[in-house]
């Protein structure tokens, strides 16, 4: 089963699947896959695989990635072979339909309440108070008919990660 990660900015994906990847390393059923990206390994964000984009395009003309997606001017994929059990992977909402069509999948959908995502988008400071209003405006609905738990994101950085444990324990 592939478990889609998903959420708007500043709800904390990163740091939650984080803190649940350290939760279940002794768990064999669980699988954290790496993204490969069209990003040098020095930009930071997420351990991800990086590709310049030659190198993309042709791992996937050679169907490397499950999935892929194009998203704020990057390239972005999962490897096509998923391991056995229970994968979890960021992904865009974009390719959540064309996931559910190919494998079975479970979407865990990170938020937060607006105010608290913009207060955390405003400490990245990485975007003007406009920029920021503009993000959380475009943030799109995900596609019917999916089987989605959401974790809400608003407290502490444990218990944010204890309701993603806990999530993800419960898949059958």
């Amino acid at each position: 089963m592939l478990v889609g990660v998903v959420g708007p900015s500043g709800a904390g994906k990163d740091t939650l699947m984080e803190g649940a990847r350290a939760a279940l390393v002794g768990d064999p059923r669980f699988h954290f896959i790496q993204r490969s990206i069209t990003r040098a390994a020095e930009a930071g964000g997420e351990n991800h695989r990086p590709l310049n984009r030659a190198e993309f395009e042709a791992e996937r003309a050679a169907g490397r990635f499950a999935l892929w997606w194009e998203a704020h001017g990057l390239f972005y994929g999962i490897p096509a072979a998923l391991p056995p059990g229970v994968a979890v992977a960021n992904l865009s909402r974009t390719v959540l339909a064309e996931a559910a069509r190919r494998m079975p999948l479970l979407v865990l959908e990170i938020t937060a309440p607006p105010p608290v995502l913009a207060a955390r988008l405003a400490a990245r400071g990485r975007e003007t108070e406009a920029d920021i209003a503009a993000r959380l405006a475009r943030e799109a609905p995900l596609p019917p008919g999916l089987d989605v738990v959401r974790v809400m994101n608003e407290g502490p950085v444990e218990q944010g990660i204890a309701r993603v444990v806990a999530a993800l324990r419960a898949i059958p």
